[in-house]
C-alpha cells in the first residue's frame, strides 16, 4: 500500500474511488451535434487510462433547448444522448475510473442567436457583460418548466451510466437565482433569501425525486462571489446546510468569485504569473464547516500542490483539470514513482481561450490532447533506427528531437545559441510569463533523459549536415523579427523584439504599431508600459491583441489602464519622419477613409510578426530524397512520408514551425508530433 495521500482510496457515497485525484467538469467543446460522440470519449478515456479516480465531463451539459451551447456545451435535454454516454462511461469504467457529468441552465451566461433563437432568459433583466445577451425575466411557467427539465437530465445521464451529477452553480441559473446581484425580482422568487434560495431547492427535490436516494448528486457552488453586491459566504454556506439537510447532495465542488466578465474570471481560473492555487484555502475553510466531502480545482497544477491540499486536510479529492489536459498520464506516472517526467500545465490558458477562438481546447504543448484518434500521448519505437539530424533547439525543434528520441533514433540537435528556447526565450522576458519556460525546460530534460546529443553554439550549414551523414533532416530554424510596412520612414522603426531582448531601451512617448495582433506585440507593449514610456498602441484591427484570447488579454489590460496607456484601434502607421529636434512625426491612418493625423514621439516600435528563417533549409533541399515535399495526406492521417523524387538525395528533409511561416507554440509542436511520430 502505498502511504502517497494522493494514492488513498476515497468513498462518496457508495463509491470507493482509488485516488483522491480528479479531474473536474469543463468544456473541451469536442462535442458533435451536441453529442460525446468519439473525439470526445476518447479524449476522457486518456486520462482515464492515465490512473486518476474520477473523470468529471462537460462544463456543462445543458438542461433545456432555451439554454443554447455557449461553449460546445452538450445536449442533456436530447434523449440521443444516452447511448453516447453510456459507449462513453462503459470505456471509462473499464479503467477502474468514475465518471460523472455536470448539468445546467446557463441562464443568461449565453447568446440568442445559435441553435432554436429561443429567448435568453435569466432570474431578471440584467446582462452578463461576457455573453453579451438581454434576458427575459424568468415567468412562473419558464420556472416550472426549467425544473423538469434539471429532473429529465439528470434521469438521462443516469440512463447513460453516469456515476453521478454535478449541479453548476457559479454563474449559470441555478445561483443566478441565489445571488442578490442578479436576481431582483419582487416575487416569491426573489427578496429575502429564503425566497432567493426557492428555484434551487426546487431544482435539487425534483432531480432527487427523479433518480433515487443513491444516485450521487453534488453541487459545483460559488460559496462566496466577491463582490459587494454578490452572493456573501455566510448566505452561500445557509444555502449549502439547506441542501445537506435534505439529503439533496453528497459533495461540494468549491468556487470563489465570478465569472461575469473575462477580468472576474481570471481570479477563479488564474492563468500564468498569477498565484497557484489562490482558493485552496478558502475551500479547506468549507471542508472546516460542512460535513460534504469537498472537491475543488484552481490552478492546482502541480503534484505536490496537490499532495500538500489532501495530506493537510483540506480537499477530499483535487481536481487538476489543466495540468491533465498537458499530461493526462499525471497519476500512472506517479504510481510509478516518475513524478520527473509528467509534462507541466504551464498555465498558459490557450486551452480556454481557444474555445472562444476556434471552437475546441488544444494545450499550448501537448499536440496529442484532442487528438486521441491521430496523435499518440505515448509514443513507441520505430521499427527501425534512423540517424536524425534537427536544427534548432526551440519548441519545434525540442518536440521533433524528444519524439524521435522516443522512437529510438540516433538523434543529434544542432542549436546555434548557447541555450534552449528561441522565441520562449523572449516572451520570458516579460516576468509574469516565466513559467512558459516549463515548455522548453521539459524538453530539454526529457532529450538528456532518453539521450539526446544536444550542440549548443552550433551553426549549422550544409557540410555540417554532411558530415553527421543523416538519414533524416529536420529544420527548426524558427523565425525572424520582421516590422510592418510602412510608406516611408521605415528605418526610423525598431522591432519588437530589439525592445524585448533589451538591444533598444525607448523613453519618453513611444508609439507601438502592432500589425499583427499577437502576444509578441502585447508582451512588448506591456513591458515598454511598465518601463514608465508613455505608450500609445496603434493597431489597424477593430480590438487590441486580436489574436491574444480573452483570458490572456486581462493582464495586459491590466497593465495598459495602470500606466494611462492609449489604445488607437482602426488606425494604421503611414510614415515616420525624423524632425529637427530628433523626436518622430508619425502620421496614422485608417483604412476606412483618408484623413490623417500625426503624432510626435520619441520612438516607433514595430510588429508585424516573424519570417520564415529558411535559409539553411533551402541550401539543403537539392540534396535531400523529396526535395522538401511534404505529402499533405500522410502528415494530416498519422502515416509515414513516403515522398521520394530525387534519386541523387541521401537524407529526407523537412522543416517545421516557423521555418515554414510564423504561427505559435502549439502549431510548431503539432507540427514535429505528427510528423516525427511515425518517423
Amino acid at each position: 500500500m502505498s502511504t502517497d495521500p494522493l494514492l488513498q482510496p476515497f468513498t462518496l457515497k457508495h463509491l470507493t474511488l482509488k485516488n483522491r485525484v480528479i479531474s473536474s467538469a469543463h468544456e473541451p467543446a469536442y462535442s458533435e451535434d451536441g453529442m460525446p460522440k468519439d473525439r470526445y470519449r476518447r479524449y476522457h478515456v486518456e486520462k482515464a487510462k492515465g490512473g486518476m479516480a474520477l473523470t468529471m465531463t462537460a462544463g456543462t451539459a445543458i438542461v433545456s433547448p432555451d439554454s443554447p451551447p455557449a461553449f460546445g456545451n452538450l445536449f442533456a435535454f436530447d434523449d440521443a444522448i444516452v447511448p453516447w454516454l453510456r459507449r462513453m462511461t462503459d470505456e471509462i469504467h473499464e479503467h477502474e475510473c468514475a465518471a460523472m457529468i455536470q448539468i445546467s441552465h446557463l441562464g443568461r451566461r449565453t447568446g440568442w442567436g445559435q441553435n432554436d433563437w429561443l429567448p435568453v432568459v435569466a432570474p431578471s433583466r440584467l446582462r452578463e457583460p461576457a455573453h453579451r445577451a438581454h434576458p427575459k425575466e424568468a415567468e412562473l411557467w419558464d420556472i416550472r418548466r426549467i425544473v423538469g427539465h434539471y429532473a429529465d437530465a439528470a434521469e438521462r445521464m443516469q440512463a447513460g451510466g453516469m456515476d453521478g451529477v454535478e449541479i453548476e452553480a457559479y454563474g449559470h441559473l441555478f445561483d443566478q437565482f441565489l445571488s442578490p446581484a442578479t436576481n431582483h425580482r419582487t416575487d416569491e422568487y426573489g427578496g429575502s433569501f429564503e425566497n432567493r434560495l426557492r428555484f434551487p431547492m426546487e431544482v435539487l427535490r425534483s432531480i432527487r425525486a427523479r433518480v433515487g436516494d443513491e444516485f450521487i448528486v453534488g453541487v459545483r457552488m460559488v460559496l462566496d462571489e466577491l463582490r459587494a453586491d454578490g452572493l456573501g459566504f455566510d448566505d452561500a454556506m445557509g444555502a449549502l446546510q439547506r441542501f445537506t439537510d435534505e439529503g439533496l447532495v453528497d459533495f461540494v465542488n468549491v468556487i470563489r468569485g465570478s465569472i461575469v466578465t473575462d477580468a472576474v474570471l481570471s481570479e477563479v481560473i488564474p492563468l500564468h504569473g498569477m498565484p497557484a492555487a489562490p482558493h485552496l484555502g478558502f475551500a479547506g475553510v468549507v471542508k472546516s464547516r460542512t460535513g460534504l466531502p469537498v472537491l475543488h480545482a484552481s490552478k492546482v497544477d502541480d503534484v505536490a500542490t496537490a499532495r500538500h491540499a489532501i495530506r493537510e486536510g483540506l480537499l477530499d479529492l483535487v481536481g487538476m483539470t489543466r495540468a491533465h489536459i498537458a499530461d493526462p498520464h499525471i497519476v500512472r506516472k506517479i504510481q510509478l514513482g516518475q513524478e520527473a517526467i509528467i509534462r507541466p500545465c504551464v498555465g498558459a490558458t490557450y486551452c480556454l481561450d481557444r474555445i472562444y477562438q476556434a471552437g475546441e481546447a488544444l494545450c499550448i504543448h501537448n499536440a496529442a490532447t484532442g487528438r486521441e484518434g491521430s496523435m499518440p500521448h505515448d509514443i513507441t519505437p520505430a521499427a527501425t533506427s534512423r540517424r536524425v539530424v534537427v536544427v534548432g533547439a526551440g519548441p519545434a525543434g525540442l518536440e521533433a528531437a524528444r519524439v524521435c528520441g522516443e522512437r529510438g533514433h540516433i538523434v543529434t540537435l544542432l542549436e546555434a545559441m548557447p541555450w534552449a528556447g528561441g522565441q520562449v526565450r523572449l516572451a520570458v522576458r516579460n516576468p509574469r510569463r516565466r513559467d512558459l519556460l516549463g515548455i522548453i525546460e521539459w524538453r530539454v530534460a526529457e532529450l538528456e533523459r532518453l539521450g539526446v546529443e544536444v550542440r549548443y553554439d552550433t551553426f549549422a550549414d550544409a557540410g555540417t549536415i554532411a558530415d553527421l551523414a543523416p538519414d533524416v533532416v529536420i529544420v527548426a530554424t524558427g523565425g525572424l523579427a520582421i516590422n510592418p510596412h510602412v510608406e516611408e520612414g521605415d528605418d526610423l522603426m525598431v522591432s519588437a523584439w530589439d525592445v524585448v531582448g533589451g538591444d533598444v531601451t525607448p523613453t519618453g512617448d513611444v508609439l507601438l504599431f502592432d500589425d499583427d495582433g499577437t502576444h509578441s506585440a502585447m508582451t512588448t507593449a506591456e513591458l515598454l508600459a511598465r518601463s514608465g514610456v508613455h505608450l500609445e498602441i496603434v493597431t489597424p484591427e477593430r480590438t487590441v491583441g486580436v489574436d491574444v484570447g480573452g483570458l490572456n488579454l486581462v493582464p495586459y489590460a491590466r497593465a495598459f489602464n495602470e500606466t494611462d496607456t492609449r489604445i488607437t484601434l482602426n488606425q494604421r502607421v503611414r510614415g515616420i519622419r525624423r524632425r529637427t529636434d530628433g523626436r518622430l512625426d508619425v502620421t496614422i491612418g485608417s483604412d476606412h477613409s483618408p484623413t490623417t493625423h500625426v503624432r510626435v514621439v520619441d520612438a516607433v516600435v514595430g510588429d508585424h510578426g516573424v519570417l520564415a528563417n529558411d535559409d539553411l533549409y533551402h541550401e539543403l533541399v537539392g540534396a535531400s530524397t523529396n526535395l522538401g515535399e511534404v505529402d499533405y495526406v500522410a502528415l494530416v492521417d498519422g502515416t509515414p512520408q513516403r515522398v521520394s523524387t530525387n534519386p541523387h538525395g541521401t537524407y529526407q528533409l523537412f522543416r517545421i514551425g516557423d521555418a515554414v511561416e510564423g504561427r505559435n507554440i502549439h502549431a510548431a509542436i503539432y507540427d514535429a508530433l505528427r510528423l516525427c511520430h511515425v518517423l
